[in-house]
């Protein structure tokens, strides 16, 4: 079921700035959807319109059929989001905080406190359930502005560096928590963050955007295909294999592209039949690090920006 569809969506600020340029989105239930780009990218500005906070300047949102300015507390009612400096009153204690918000959305006190004890059992934070947030530690701050995101049960959560300012035990237990709410109960989980590495670790489908602007959509299979559709390979040998294009990573080390796997035998026997020592042989595939500045420099170069939908890929003029 599509749970986010955003049709050429358009927002510029009062200064001029073109914060988000003709933005398509498609979001499937219980995907983990990677939204990735640097600061000032329109990350942000994005989440904010599509919760109704801002209202696009030209083009349609639509999240689980609704659209987010006409109908805010349907949207409100369904999702939970957890920004990188969510608001919460450091004068209360951490359930305290929980019931509070549970009690916004509808809940009993009874509901509300018993959704609390839960989600603070889930995050760890039953030991200071009662300590006042104003002496919580940055990580556990950040895990009780996860407990608020989920107090509703929403059926969308969106986030924003979910992991920031844990440490790697907690950013662990945060990750498996996100891919468990997908796969257990079809969360949709939209989680924004310029970490391309962390990003490829836990989502299962990608955006990625680049001055306002999305560059590309669809798997990591769909992105490598935009790219490169092949793989990278790697040898450590006493010679070079001079017969193909290569690229020197070092003393004695070569990367070559190859379009299939059944390419490696025939360069590592052909260097053999050379004479050369072959010390290492490895292969691996594009990294959404190398995509994404792939795709920049791509639409530097173009003017163009691709977008790939349910694995088809189109072209798009970059305005």
């Amino acid at each position: 079921m599509l749970v986010i569809q955003a049709e050429g969506v358009t927002k510029i600020f009062d200064n001029g700035k073109k914060a988000v340029d003709g933005l398509n989105l498609r979001v499937e239930q219980g995907t983990v959807f990677g939204f990735l780009g640097p600061n000032g990218a329109g990350k942000t500005t994005t989440v904010k319109l599509l919760n109704g906070i801002l209202k696009p300047d030209s083009g349609s949102i639509l999240i689980h059929g609704y659209d987010p300015v006409a109908f805010p507390s349907q949207i409100h009612a369904i999702s939970g989001v957890l920004t990188e400096h969510a608001a919460m009153y450091d004068d209360l204690s951490a359930k305290d905080n929980l019931v509070f918000y549970g009690q916004l959305y509808g809940a009993s006190k009874k509901e509300a406190v018993k959704r609390a004890e839960e989600l603070l059992e889930l995050l760890d934070l039953a030991p200071a359930k009662k300590q006042l947030l104003g002496t919580f530690s940055t990580g556990m701050r950040q895990r009780l502005s996860l407990a608020r995101a989920l107090i509703n049960r929403p059926s969308i959560l969106f986030l924003d560096e979910p992991t920031s300012g844990l440490d790697p035990e907690s950013a662990k237990g945060v990750n498996e928590l996100i891919q468990q709410l997908a796969k257990d109960s079809g969360t949709t989980i939209f989680l924004c963050t310029h970490q391309l590495r962390y990003a490829q670790e836990i989502c299962t489908e990608y955006g990625l955007i680049d001055d306002g602007q999305l560059l590309a959509t669809g798997s990591l299979d769909d992105l490598r295909a935009l790219v490169f559709n092949g793989a990278k390979l790697e040898l450590k040998s006493s010679l070079p294999p001079d017969w193909i294009p290569c690229k020197v990573l070092g003393p004695n080390r070569y990367q070559v592209d190859v379009l299939d796997e059944y390419e490696i035998p025939t360069i590592v026997s052909k260097l053999v039949t050379k004479g050369a020592d072959i010390f290492e042989v490895s292969s691996r595939q594009l990294s959404l690090e190398e995509i994404y500045f792939a795709l920049v420099t791509q639409k530097k170069v173009t003017g163009k920006v691709s977008e790939v939908e349910a694995g088809r890929s189109k072209q798009y003029v970059a305005k």
